[in-house]
């Protein structure tokens, strides 16, 4: 598939090629919602240059407050998923919110029509029309105002993706055709509005000298927090569960409206091998770094980690490596990390062939903390969509509570609406092949205000000031970012 130029003026451009399926595309999919009464969809995917910068790109052709989203993974051949626009939605709340939100997706894949990618043996992972978007962690999550515009499940068909990973990047317009006569005209004038509006474009830098210091504030004070482990221990002792994380918020108010470009870019570069995310849309931004896969799935095959058990780092390589040698040791930190292998396993269990969980888990270091984490693989025995294997996993131990009868002792102990925090975010494509993230290490920005949250696994030789202090050094990855 022969890659086709930028324009001379820099925009991003489709090329006769592939204008003339668009149109094409465009006219069968006005006959199929005229005949349906429900809307189409058309799409083309076109190779780009891989030197482009998918999430600026994206980010910079936004029309207004409308909805983007951006997953990154630099470290990993520099993977990238970013879409903006809305061609469709698809939302949901409730315990089944991934299994209807897999099967409102299912229900729309069937109605676009798209490139083949058997013809396009070199894409990337995440080309072609893709659902972007996430989940809250909890069924009804998000119900508080900061959490506006976030629904408990959100996934959006964007009008505009780019996709790149290695010397490969691809870009795939899809545009929604009307059931009305004269859809065609309107996509396709749609079409052309989006495309002009598109350049390639580099990420904007974080102001070095703010014109007022930040405020930095805890949404409850230490003491609280301290305060909800000692009831967590006591509860676990009295076996009503076996772990439990518990999550706080600490916000940051600024004297001017937070962009999140540069938060993103500073992410990326800092946690190359996490997944850098950032979802907005007219409510607000949430922007991340997790260390956590929460799923893949590549036809039969499945991937997911058990993360579990975390330490600081060290700029000192010999104490690093000490702190490290300790959270192996740790029967404190081993012991929750089991407690999460083990729930992974289970959840996967009945939809698989087998499940291989590796013998020991191995060290995970970022930029300012490490983790214990066991990958585990899976072969599926039926085509579970990757959201639906979502939903199954959601949430793992590593977020939630073990037994998962015991989640619902978290908003009380908490006293917060955790919203997307510890829920998913990610992909899908209309193969239902797809990634999905934790998200975690994050931050919720709207306007002049930025939520952080940060959480740990308490277990029943747990330390309220221990717990403390780890969630006071994950809170570093975007604390100093925002204050």
């Amino acid at each position: 598939m022969a890659a086709e130029p930028l324009s001379a003026r820099g925009s991003l451009a489709l090329g006769e090629p592939a204008l003339a399926r668009l149109k094409d595309r465009v006219q069968e999919a006005e006959r199929l919602a005229l005949r349906l009464g429900l809307s189409a969809f058309a799409s083309v995917t076109v190779p780009v240059s891989a030197a482009i910068d998918p999430s600026a790109t994206v980010m910079a052709g936004r029309l207004g407050a409308e909805r983007f989203f951006c997953m990154e993974q630099p470290g990993r051949d520099g993977y990238a998923v970013c879409g903006v626009g809305e061609a469709v939605a698809v939302s949901g709340s409730g315990a089944d919110r991934f299994a209807d939100a897999a099967a409102g997706c299912r229900r729309v894949a069937a109605r676009v029509l798209a490139d083949d990618p058997a013809e396009d043996p070199g894409r990337p992972s995440g080309a072609g029309a893709v659902f972007c978007g996430g989940f809250a962690f909890d069924a009804n999550g998000g119900a508080t105002p900061e959490w506006s515009g976030f629904e408990p499940a959100q996934m959006v068909l964007p009008e505009l993706s780019m996709a790149r990973g290695g010397s490969e990047a691809r870009l795939t317009l899809t545009v929604a055709v009307e059931a009305i006569e004269g859809g065609a005209d309107d996509a396709l004038s749609r079409a052309r509005k989006r495309l002009e509006g598109m350049r390639p474009a580099s990420m904007p830098l974080l102001d070095p000298s703010p014109v007022s210091k930040p405020r930095v504030s805890g949404a409850a004070s230490p003491s609280h927090y301290e305060e909800a482990v000692r009831r967590a221990v006591s509860r676990i002792a009295a076996k009503e569960m076996q772990k439990v994380v518990l999550a706080r918020e600490v916000r940051v108010q600024t004297g001017h409206e937070i962009d999140p470009g540069p938060v993103l870019d500073a992410l990326r570069a800092g946690f190359p091998d996490c997944y850098c995310y950032c979802v907005g849309g007219p409510g607000g931004t949430l922007v991340g770094a997790s260390p956590e896969l929460l799923v893949r799935r590549d036809g039969a095959r499945a991937q997911t980690v058990a993360l579990a058990g975390t330490t600081r780092r060290s700029a000192d390589p010999a104490v690093d490596d000490h702190l490290g040698e300790q959270l192996r040791q740790s029967d404190k930190n081993r012991g929750e990390h089991s407690i999460v292998a083990q729930s992974i396993e289970r959840k996967l269990d009945p939809v698989s062939v087998w499940v291989a969980v590796a013998e020991r888990p191995v060290l995970i270091k970022v930029l300012n903390v490490q983790h214990l984490a066991t990958p585990i693989r899976a072969q599926l025995s039926r085509p579970v969509p990757v959201v639906e294997l979502a939903g199954r996993l959601h949430p793992t131990p590593a977020v939630g509570a073990e037994p998962r009868s015991a989640e619902a002792m978290i908003p009380a102990l908490e006293g917060l609406d955790r919203g997307w925090y510890a829920g998913a975010v990610g992909w899908t494509d209309l193969s239902e092949d797809g990634e999905l993230c934790v998200a975690l290490r994050c931050a919720l920005l709207r306007g002049h205000v930025a939520h952080l949250y940060a959480g740990c696994g308490i277990v029943a030789d747990s330390v309220p000031a221990d717990e403390l202090a780890e969630s006071e050094f994950k809170l570093q990855a975007l604390l100093p970012l925002l204050a």
